[in-house]
Order: C-alpha cells, then sequence, then structure tokens
C-alpha cells in the first residue's frame, strides 16, 4: 500500500486529531442510519492506505469538506478508483491541485517521507514529459468558487516569483525555499481553488507554474532530489494548463539540468530533443542556446564528440540571437557567459583543454550575479589546474570563495569541494592560502 498523503494532508489542513475525525465519521454514519465505531487507530490504517468500505469514504468527504468549507471529491481524499480521474467543478485539475497543495504543506512541515524522497528513475522520471509533449490538451481550465481570481492575484504572483528567484540567486536555495513554500501554501493554493474563467485560470496556472519552478530549484539546491523532481513534474503539469509551451520548455530545461547532476546523461538528451521539438517556436534563442549547450556536456560525458560539437555551435548561434527585451521572466537566467561556461564543461569532458581555457575565460570576463560567477569562476579554475597553471587557478579559486561567502547551497559547496580538492594536491606556492578562504566559506551552516 501507498501512504495516502492527500487524506493527512487534509486531515492536518482541517486541524481535526485522527481520534476527532474517527469521532466525526461515527456520527455522520448515524445520520445515515449506519452503526460505525471507528477509532484513531483505523484512521491510522487509512493514512498508511487501506481503503475503508461501504459509504465511509463519502463520509469522509463530507467531514472534512465540511471542516474546509470546500466540497471533497474521492479523488481529493486519495480514495478514488485506481487511474481514476474525478472531473469536478468543470476542472480535470481539480485532483491535481490538491495532490500539488499537499506536497507543499508536507514540504513546509519538513515532512521525512517528503523531504528525503529520492528522484524517480525510468518510466516514471519520462512520463510527466511524456504527457505534457501529448495530447490531450486542457480544454478548459476555468473553476466556479466564492473567491474570485481576478488580475490582480497575477500581478501578486508574478511578482513573488521574480522576488524569490532573486533571494535564491543571493542567498541560495537552502535559505529560498522554506520562503517560497510557505507563499505557495499560504497564497497560491487558495487562489488555484478559487473562481475563474477559462482565460483566467491559464495565467493564473502560468503563474503558478513559475512558482513551483523556482521552488524545484530550491530544493535541487538543497539536495532534495526527488523533491526537486516532483517540483519540476508540477511546474510542467501547470505549464500544460496554462497553454504556454514555452514555460514547458523552462521546466524541462531544469529537468535536463538536474539529470545532467545525476548523471543522467542519456535522459539529458531526451529531454532537451523534446523541449525543443515540442515547445519548437515558442522557444526563445535564450531557452534554445541553454538546451542545445547542456546536451553538447551530455554528448561530451557520452564520449559522443561529433555530437558534442554540433551542439556547441547550435548554442553558440542561438546566444547570438538573443535580445533580452523579448525573452520572458524565467529565462533571464541565461545571461551573457552562460553558454560560455557550459561549453567550457563540455569541452573540457573531451578534453580540449585550450578550447575549454578560452571559453571558461570569455564566461567569468562577462557580468553576472554573484551565484553565476562563483560557478564560472570554479570552471575558470578547473581548466587553469588542468592546463598546468595552479598558481593562477589558485588566484582565481581565492576570488571565487569571496563571493560564495555567506551563500547556502550545497551546489555552490559540492563547487567548492570540488575546487578544494584539486587546489590541495596541486601543491602550488599559493595553494595553502586559497584553501584557507575555501574552507572559511564551507564553515558556513547550512
Amino acid at each position: 500500500m501507498e501512504p495516502n498523503i492527500l487524506l493527512e494532508s487534509l486531515i492536518d489542513e482541517a486541524g481535526v486529531s485522527r481520534a476527532g475525525l474517527a469521532c466525526h465519521v461515527n456520527r455522520a454514519g448515524r445520520a445515515r442510519g449506519l452503526d460505525l465505531r471507528y477509532e484513531h487507530t483505523a484512521v491510522a490504517r487509512w493514512i498508511k492506505g487501506q481503503r475503508p468500505r461501504g459509504q465511509v469514504p463519502d463520509l469522509i468527504c463530507d467531514v472534512l469538506g465540511a471542516r474546509l468549507r470546500r466540497p471533497l471529491t474521492l479523488d481529493d481524499i486519495g480514495m478514488g478508483p485506481p487511474g481514476g480521474n474525478t472531473v469536478v467543478h468543470g476542472s480535470p485539475l481539480t485532483g491535481f491541485v490538491e495532490r500539488a497543495s499537499a506536497l507543499w504543506r508536507f514540504d513546509e512541515q519538513r515532512r521525512a517521507q517528503v523531504v528525503g524522497a529520492p528522484a524517480v528513475t525510468g518510466t516514471t522520471a519520462v512520463m510527466p514529459v511524456w504527457e505534457w509533449e501529448n495530447p490531450p490538451e486542457d480544454a478548459d481550465v476555468s473553476r466556479p468558487g466564492p473567491a474570485r481570481v481576478g488580475p490582480a492575484d497575477i500581478v501578486m504572483l508574478r511578482a513573488a516569483r521574480d522576488h524569490y528567484e532573486q533571494m535564491y540567486r543571493k542567498a541560495g536555495g537552502m535559505a529560498t525555499r522554506s520562503r517560497v513554500v510557505g507563499f505557495l501554501n499560504a497564497e497560491t493554493a487558495p487562489l488555484l481553488r478559487g473562481g475563474y474563467s477559462d482565460l483566467m485560470g491559464r495565467q493564473l496556472h502560468r503563474a503558478a507554474g513559475g512558482l513551483v519552478a523556482v521552488a524545484g530549484i530550491c530544493a535541487y539546491d538543497s539536495d532534495a532530489h526527488g523533491l526537486a523532481q516532483r517540483y519540476f513534474h508540477q511546474a510542467l503539469r501547470l505549464a500544460k494548463a496554462s497553454g504556454d509551451r514555452g514555460l514547458g520548455g523552462y521546466v524541462i530545461a531544469l529537468l535536463v539540468n538536474q539529470s545532467l547532476f545525476l548523471a543522467e546523461y542519456r535522459r539529458s538528451v531526451a529531454f532537451a530533443e523534446a523541449a525543443l521539438r515540442a515547445a519548437c517556436t515558442r522557444i526563445t534563442p535564450a531557452l534554445a542556446a541553454d538546451l542545445y549547450a547542456m546536451q553538447a556536456k551530455a554528448y561530451a560525458h557520452l564520449g559522443d564528440g561529433a555530437n558534442a560539437r554540433t551542439c556547441i555551435r547550435r548554442a553558440e548561434s542561438e546566444a547570438g540571437r538573443i535580445h533580452p527585451c523579448r525573452e520572458p521572466d524565467e529565462t533571464g537566467y541565461v545571461q551573457p557567459g552562460l553558454v560560455e561556461v557550459q561549453v567550457a564543461e563540455a569541452l573540457l569532458a573531451l578534453g580540449d583543454l585550450r578550447g575549454a581555457r578560452e571559453h571558461a575565460a570569455t564566461a567569468a570576463r562577462a557580468p553576472a550575479h554573484d551565484r553565476g560567477q562563483v560557478h564560472r569562476l570554479a570552471m575558470l579554475t578547473r581548466t587553469e589546474l588542468a592546463q598546468g597553471e595552479a598558481d593562477r587557478a589558485a588566484r582565481t579559486a581565492s576570488d571565487m570563495a569571496e563571493r560564495a561567502r555567506g551563500m547556502e547551497s550545497r551546489r555552490l559547496r559540492d563547487r567548492l569541494r570540488s575546487v578544494r580538492e584539486q587546489l590541495a594536491a596541486s601543491g602550488c606556492a599559493e595553494a595553502e592560502e586559497a584553501v584557507g578562504l575555501i574552507d572559511g566559506a564551507l564553515r558556513v551552516p547550512l
């Protein structure tokens, strides 16, 4: 049996104890002429995945729905028929919203079964991308409700996405995650459960998708890879509901980046191909450049130099077409130098030390926010060490360590540790000071 996190989340949201729910279900049953004698142990079994018989699931919907002041279906409480997708309120997304908000609630509470979940592989990892790319589309995402969603709500969600993205860039995912997840619970979930037309609903799902993607980025930066993957899958579903193929392509780029980190190189190539194919004309030059650059890294790690270099040429061509004023907010991360640092990593994997060094140096000279600059300086340090310039690498690493100080990010810590090990092994005169600076940056508690 799979744990019923939907039911557990609704019980928690309703503010009722397990014994209390059992008592309310017994009372509701008596009103229907049923003699029920459930106790808290029965509710514990339901949460573990057991489905009670007869009318009891309907009674649970009634009891929890009354406390939450909104109607609940069997799918909402995790007791619908296997593979079922009950359509209520005119939208097939209702069950998805309840499942998504359950995840947000448990993440905010730091539930171990959610935060510590491993990343899925195989068909389970691929299916959300396949479902995004293929029919059916959402014909109507409208939903009736007493609290009507309006343009001001969309503006608020977009502003929040920008705010938390900037916070992530400055402070790291560890510091930002609790804040963006708290916002999803307090502000985004009630809006998704509100009332809206089809047009307003598509704008709402797009804005919510951008926020959920930032939550996934923060989870990825915190080493919670299973959780990050679930957020990315949620964002992809919201992107499909919005009808914005470009947003979906951006979310897939996040999945490609995570797959690269997890050394799932063939999946990285396939996901990038799906984004480029399905989003087609909705892919902007910035996003296309990043997707091709990540493909190049994946091919390089697979030892396929020909395809890697083809993707490098395509990435550089797309980068030359970028007009920042024509790009959506989400692709703002594709700043000058990003493609160069990605290409440097691909060339380093291919053994082209000179080319890697040239691209890494170009990337480091380009303006970027502090987080991006740390990654670029780390790559430049690696290429300088690979070319035997240990003293120069030590100076570059010192600059990197100073910029990284105060950021709460496991991905940056991975970079710092990797550079530290290589510097310590070089034995150059200036390495000791650089290693000390890196150790200072690493002592920041996470």
